[in-house]
């Protein structure tokens, strides 16, 4: 998915010197931003508190929306380098198209990963017809240096593995969780991983003491080491934690994202990841002149163009602001 903010911000994230090292609650509450004329997403990474967990350095939530009579997402095509996007949908069907001709239809609790490498471009639609609701989560995960200009490739796991415990299910979407681990490719230790819990679940999710991690609430009412998160927010949970209480009220549905922290600084605006603003500029420029990203072939539109960069100099920030 593409961020669609007309008013892209140029932002520095990652470094470790930020990196809360003990178990806090951090309660971070989203940014609502239009995505398309059909779609309004919750933004939590980056937050006006908080830039990144791990290597994850974008999350949107959107839905559940009732779609029957509207067209759904319908995000053109555009550009991505430096990061792997997740696609991860509790509800509905997205169509995915890309510049190496990939093409799949993903379904709930599917995992859709595209690494960019150093260039993509792809489109997201709801396909035609489409499921009544839309609910899910966009997620981008950033690459590391050695890692940022690999090959771009697209892949589609229908199948997960999954951790278990009276009233929870885990579906691990990236990285290990309890024993479980995902065919999906990684870069950095890294974990995200779909909690599934039923009403009057009373649960200790094990953690890695290293770590950071967040919670980000998609649905029902649950309380997380005490904290009621409610759906369309995100708790921060910072590291040192080996286990994590959590208490379900209702039939609940959570993302559990984190990672080890990540130490490389990394600049962030609209659809691309690097390390300094003239990489970004480039980046921009070579979107909007048909170099580098390719073609989406099957999409029916026009290309998203790039928004003008800011006239400001970039300022190194470190993790949170």
């Amino acid at each position: 998915m593409s961020n669609l903010d007309r008013q892209a911000t140029l932002s520095v994230c990652g470094g470790r010197g930020f990196v809360v090292a003990e178990p806090v609650r951090e309660l971070l509450a989203p940014r609502h931003v239009q995505l398309g004329e059909s779609t309004e997403v919750r933004r939590l990474l980056p937050n006006l508190g908080r830039r990144m967990v791990g290597a994850w350095c974008f999350v949107d939530h959107y839905g559940p929306d009732d779609i029957a009579s509207e067209p759904g997402m319908q995000v053109p095509p555009h550009p991505h380098q430096g990061l792997q996007t997740v696609s991860w949908l509790h509800e509905g069907e997205v169509l995915h198209r890309d510049s190496l001709g990939s093409h799949a239809t993903v379904h709930p609790r599917e995992l859709a990963l595209m690494t960019s490498g150093s260039a993509i471009s792809h489109s997201e639609q709801s396909p035609v017809p489409h499921p009544r609701y839309l609910h899910g989560a966009q997620l981008w995960v950033a690459l590391p240096d050695s890692h940022r200009h690999v090959d771009a490739h697209f892949e589609h796991h229908a199948t997960l593995p999954r951790a278990t415990a009276p009233g929870l299910t885990a579906t691990v979407i990236l990285g290990s969780l309890d024993g479980a681990t995902s065919p999906g490719t990684t870069y950095t230790p890294i974990v995200g991983a779909d909690l599934a819990l039923t009403a009057g679940a009373d649960v200790q999710l094990p953690l890695e003491p290293d770590f950071e991690y967040a919670i980000l609430a998609m649905s029902g009412e649950v309380h997380v080491d005490e904290v009621p998160v409610l759906p369309g927010s995100m708790l921060y949970l910072g590291c040192g934690r080996t286990e994590l209480p959590l208490r379900a009220e209702s039939d609940a549905g959570l993302m559990l994202l984190g990672g080890e922290p990540f130490a490389e600084e990394i600049v962030m605006w609209w659809n691309f990841v690097g390390r300094s603003n003239e990489e970004i500029a480039q980046a921009r420029s070579d979107w909007m002149g048909g170099d580098r990203f390719g073609e989406v072939k099957g999409y029916e539109g026009d290309s998203l163009p790039a928004p003008e960069l800011p006239a400001v100099p970039l300022k190194p920030r470190g993790r949170v602001r």
